[in-house]
């Protein structure tokens, strides 16, 4: 193969593309008006409601011998939000950092309990520090 025919190619695959390039911004322009049709908030809650689908069948097919390992990790990324959220809000002059920070403190330390009443090891704390 010699460099007229490199050449050749390189013409034809760079017409190829300049085609396929037309193509796609024609598509996005057809597409454009849908997607602003949809509004952010109906978009995001879609996707609210699809994580809530997926984790709820994804939680329920976990095996129990799986459970207490996952309860122990999640357990763990709520105290990191536990920190986090304690951070934002005594750090922040804003009534809605203090407040959205409080909020997430209780929601963690809720998820944290409930794993630990779930793990059943909140009950094995009690009976080692009682007998």
């Amino acid at each position: 193969m010699n460099a007229t025919e490199l050449a050749n190619q390189a013409s034809a695959r760079a017409q190829e593309a300049l085609t396929l390039a037309e193509q796609a911004r024609r598509m996005a322009e057809a597409v454009q008006p849908m997607a602003e049709a949809a509004s952010p908030f109906l978009y995001l809650l879609t996707i609210f409601l699809m994580a809530c689908f997926v984790g709820y069948y994804v939680v329920w097919n976990v095996t129990p011998a799986l459970h207490s390992p996952l309860m122990g990790v999640t357990n763990a990324i709520s105290s990191v939000i536990v920190v986090g959220a304690i951070l934002a809000a005594g750090m922040s002059d804003s009534v809605a950092a203090k407040v959205f920070g409080f909020l997430a403190v209780t929601l963690a330390a809720v998820n944290i309990f409930g794993g630990f009443m779930v793990t059943r090891r909140m009950l094995s704390m009690f009976k080692k520090k009682g007998g």
